[in-house]
């Protein structure tokens, strides 16, 4: 940053020499870069000429250095004569410098005390307006304008780009006619602002089209704005043929082309042949186009390797490479985000509130937040402490990690909450059982509430058992709110009815379903009957469930358990011979719990950790301590041909077992409670086993399974025994 003030240099400070001489210094030093010493050098003279005070101004106008051009400013001010007077010439100066730098406010203030103005002050301050984002002031100020002066094309392309930046197709139809009235419609450059203004606008792509069609001349800049269009509009095909047809025209592409060509590929096909393409012309390796690779390989691949192949091509990476890779790996490979995360910090990039919430997302699937408190950390020595996007993603994280305190404590901390805020700890109380907590959070919105407000609110109805409180909420949603309820709607709506008994009820509302039912919706309905032991509405949602999802192990085991559960051991053979012959196989229950620097991951019976002897002798000796206190194995849902003993032995290997143990045995006495994440939802079994084991071992034990948070304190569950 170039920082010079008038004072800092004596009269003295420079061999004086005739003025026409000293102008010619000052434009060397310019033409050299050197800017710090033509300034120095023009703060020196007794009388500047007004083309060195405006090749200096125009010089900090290009490096943004708005300290600098207001010192210059200052010193036309004060300088006696002959030093020149500030006249049009250096006002349009001023006004384009302080446009340039982002203060509007001082170019429309020197703008105003201007006793003269000619056609140039007035698009320097267009050109602002439309630069700055403030689209409206430039539409008026055009406006304005023409009453005085019919403008040029550097005026149409500013007020036409304020039209597309304001959505505003009218007014942008209104400048094209004035185009062709005043003859700048074969203007090149007009022609393609047009092109990216009807773009912009919904519904007007096809007058862009239009535009493109009738122009005599095209530059490679108007098919990439045609190209975006179509981009823009959701008319992937047409961009990419209008891809091909440029380039059977001869038409040089370039990055811009090839960003927006590859972001229209909707298949794998087309995604490798530009990627080829790219390899081909040495774009392959330049960080903007590797990343929108990235995009839609993610998108249509799903695979991480690739993404990491196209990424691992880049010659030199920027943040915004670094944040695209992070993001397509985020769902599959959360892990290697946050190591991403550190590499970029170690590569000297500071991270962005992109970058920031990206990792942050990642860690909402550990198995501890002690990874979302480092990043909310940083967070705050970053600046972004009130940063609206990123508290939001960290009450989602927090309550992800089962510490819905801080999540409640980030929300309450929040200068302004939006939408997205309010709907984040709705969930989070939903997902840990605070269903009171989470009907008043819904009263106590600011922001009216949409579709997903709704899954959250209906959600903590379904996990606490408030029938009546889901059926007003579920009604007001269109009768209030004007949102008609979707699959997600009726799945909570279905889930609330059945887990409480009303199956009829439920049965009768998927039957009123405006859409076809998707498997969630049978799912709840079946894991409701399994748990009322409701076998003929358990046999019609399982056989829906079976047709929508036949390779899917969940109708299967949820089936079979119902008919174990009704001592119907022969039709539960039937299931699961048929689930054998279908090839089908059920989901292995996995449990993770961190423990020091590391998580260790558990299966049923614990054969693949290297502890497992240890971990089983202590187990055993637990269910003994635990039994005294009341603990009888639920045998119900194991295999009938197994014997009593073996039955309880294969209980005794469930990974949340082992898990649980496995944290007891290496708990330090500061550790107020133990975490355990299950890819499964937990049985009945093992609920009852940890509920005892909180008592018996005096800790708060925190599991997390497919569906929710259970909170184990005292011989006591969150759920409430309702789940």
């Amino acid at each position: 940053m170039v920082a010079i003030t008038a004072a800092k240099f004596s009269r003295t400070s420079v061999p004086l020499l005739p003025p026409r001489e000293n102008s010619l210094r000052i434009f060397h030093l310019l033409a050299a870069g050197d800017l710090p010493k033509a300034a120095a050098t023009l703060f020196s003279l007794s009388s500047p000429d007004s083309a060195a005070y405006a090749a200096v101004l125009h010089a900090c106008s290009s490096r943004r250095l708005l300290p600098l051009g207001r010192s210059l400013h200052r010193h036309l001010l004060l300088s006696p004569s002959p030093s020149p007077s500030i006249d049009l010439f250096l006002s349009n100066h001023l006004i384009n410098m302080y446009s340039k730098c982002g203060r509007t406010d001082l170019a429309r203030r020197q703008f105003d005390e201007m006793p003269r103005r000619n056609l140039v002050s007035w698009t320097a301050l267009l050109t602002g307006y439309s630069q700055a984002g403030q689209h409206q002031q430039c539409i008026q100020l055009f406006s304005s304008m023409l009453v005085h002066y019919s403008p040029n094309d550097y005026g149409i392309v500013a007020v036409l780009s304020s039209s597309a930046g304001a959505r505003d197709g009218h007014h942008g139809k209104q400048v094209h006619a004035l185009v062709s009235k005043i003859s700048l419609d074969a203007n090149v450059f007009v022609g393609n602002s047009l092109i990216a203004m009807y773009s912009s606008c919904d519904g007007l792509e096809d007058d862009g089209f239009l535009v493109f069609k009738t122009m005599s001349f095209r530059n490679h800049i108007t098919w990439n704005s045609m190209i975006a269009g179509f981009l823009q509009g959701g008319r992937l095909h047409l961009s990419l043929q209008l891809f091909v047809r440029m380039r059977r025209c001869g038409v040089e592409f370039d990055r811009a082309t090839l960003i927006s060509v590859i972001s229209s590929c909707s298949s794998i096909r087309e995604c490798c042949q530009l990627h080829s393409l790219c390899i081909k012309s040495s774009f392959a390796s330049e960080a903007e186009v590797a990343t929108a690779l990235v995009k839609v390989y993610a998108s249509h691949f799903g695979d991480f390797e690739v993404c990491y192949e196209v990424f691992s091509a880049v010659t030199k990476h920027d943040l915004m490479s670094w944040t695209g890779i992070m993001t397509a790996s985020c769902e599959q490979e959360p892990t290697e985000v946050v190591f991403m995360f550190c590499q970029l910090r170690r590569e000297g990039f500071k991270p962005d509130r992109h970058a920031l919430s990206i990792a942050v997302k990642a860690s909402a699937g550990f198995a501890t937040e002690r990874n979302c408190m480092a990043l909310h950390l940083l967070i705050l020595k970053s600046g972004y402490g009130n940063d609206t996007v990123l508290c939001n993603a960290l009450i989602h994280a927090y309550a992800r990690c089962g510490n819905h305190k801080l999540a409640v404590c980030i929300f309450d901390q929040m200068e302004f909450h939006d939408r997205v805020s309010w709907n984040s700890i709705i969930k989070a109380y939903a997902a840990h059982g605070k269903g009171k907590e989470a009907l008043n959070a819904f009263q106590c919105m600011d922001v009216p509430p949409d579709s997903a407000t709704f899954v959250g609110i209906l959600t903590a109805c379904s996990h606490c058992g408030y029938v009546n409180e889901g059926r007003h909420i579920f009604n007001q949603m269109s009768e209030v709110y004007g949102i008609e309820p979707q699959r997600d709607h009726f799945a909570c709506m279905v889930d609330i009815l059945a887990r409480a008994g009303e199956l009829l009820e439920a049965e009768e509302l998927i039957n009123q379903m405006p859409m076809e039912p998707d498997p969630v919706v049978w799912s709840a309905l079946l894991g409701a009957c399994r748990k009322h032991g409701e076998t003929n509405i358990g046999r019609k949602a399982a056989q829906k469930l079976l047709e929508l999802e036949p390779s899917n192990s969940v109708g299967y085991v949820i089936m079979s358990n119902l008919y174990c559960a009704t001592k119907s051991f022969g039709d539960a053979a039937f299931v699961r011979k048929g689930m054998k012959e279908c090839g089908v196989k059920k989901e292995p229950g996995l449990s993770w719990i961190e423990v020091g620097d590391h998580v260790h991951e558990f299966s049923v019976g614990g054969h693949r950790h290297p502890h497992r002897e240890e971990i089983l002798v202590e187990l055993r000796r637990l269910v003994i301590k635990l039994k005294e206190m009341g603990y009888v194995a639920d045998t119900r849902l194991v295999l009938h041909e197994i014997d009593e003993e073996h039955k309880e032995e294969h209980l005794l290997n469930h990974s949340e077992k082992m898990a649980v143990v496995f944290g007891l045995m290496n708990a330090s006495s500061n550790w107020d409670c133990l975490k355990i994440m299950k890819n499964i939802r937990i049985c009945e079994d093992c609920h009852n086993f940890i509920k005892l084991t909180s008592k018996y071992a005096g800790r708060e034990l925190v599991v997390r399974d497919s569906n929710r948070f259970h909170h184990f304190t005292d011989g006591t569950c969150s759920c409430g025994d309702y789940w």
